[in-house]
């Protein structure tokens, strides 16, 4: 039985749609987790959440008009991660109420573009659970585009993501200009949010996110070492993931995100041996 899955996943490889989704799928990996320790420190993590269903309304105007989704909505989840910003931090709403009112909007606004186009599609539905085997080429060389801006942003602003993640309080005493840092950490994250959506869709983007991050802080000793084992669970989750759900002919988004938890129970798990260590 073993021995049939192998060689069943050794024949999955040879195909160029599973080479493309596991590339692209490796890339937003690196990048999501990367961004989720940051946001989770910073108790800013559904941002994911809210910023898919930001896309949810900017996919639905796309689909539309006829326009490419992903291109439609880069520019409009960027401005939904500043709106959040502003909201949340000069409009005295609390940042998790300026992520929940932005999200019901990004649904709201979906639903109605929806029922002025003539009602959900199977494009739109796509998109809502995510279909990384139909992964194009462009996206691929947009995901590795986005892993590069990302990891240039955590080298070059890495002491400064690291005192607001912990001391944001601080942050202006220690010559950290934590607007502009939290502007950056946003964004990075919005335009992952956008090709994340291909991998496991609008309403699991957030666990892939999440998750790595959340899993990573309990076992690490370090924050490097947090930094590079959020990276490995994300890794491992959409390689083990993109082809158990090959093989299986399961949901891929999903199958990711069970991966996503079963590492975050192990996680714990240890964590919590070493406690009573």
């Amino acid at each position: 039985m073993i021995a049939e899955l192998f060689a069943q996943a050794t024949e999955a490889l040879q195909f160029s749609f599973i080479q493309r989704a596991l590339l692209a799928g490796s890339l937003i990996a690196v990048s999501c987790a990367l961004l989720g320790v940051f946001l989770v420190l910073r108790r800013f993590s559904m941002i994911g959440d809210g910023l898919g269903h930001v896309s949810f309304g900017a996919i639905g105007l796309s689909l539309m008009l006829g326009l490419h989704p992903v291109y439609a909505s880069i520019p409009v989840v960027l401005l939904g991660s500043l709106w959040i910003m502003r909201l949340a931090g000069r409009s005295g709403v609390q940042g998790d109420a300026a992520i929940g009112l932005t999200s019901a909007m990004g649904v709201a606004t979906g639903m109605m573009l929806a029922g002025i186009g003539g009602g959900f599609n199977v494009d739109l539905f796509s998109y809502l659970f995510g279909n990384i085997l139909v992964i194009s080429a462009t996206e691929v060389w947009l995901s590795l585009v986005l892993t590069v801006v990302v990891l240039l942003a955590v080298v070059l602003f890495y002491h400064d993501l690291f005192v607001i993640a912990f001391e944001e309080e601080s942050a202006q005493v220690l010559g950290v200009a934590a607007e502009r840092v939290n502007t950056l950490l946003v964004l990075c994250t919005a335009l992952t949010v956008v090709l994340s959506i291909r991998i496991v869709g609008i309403l699991l983007v957030s666990s892939l996110i999440i998750m790595p991050g959340v899993a990573a802080l309990r076992v690490a000793s370090g924050f490097r070492s947090t930094l590079l084992l959020a990276v490995v669970f994300s890794l491992f989750s959409v390689w083990i993931g993109i082809l158990v759900s090959y093989l299986l002919d399961l949901p891929t988004g999903a199958t990711i995100v069970f991966v996503n938890f079963f590492f975050f129970l192990g996680a714990l798990l240890v964590g919590r041996l070493g406690e009573r260590g």
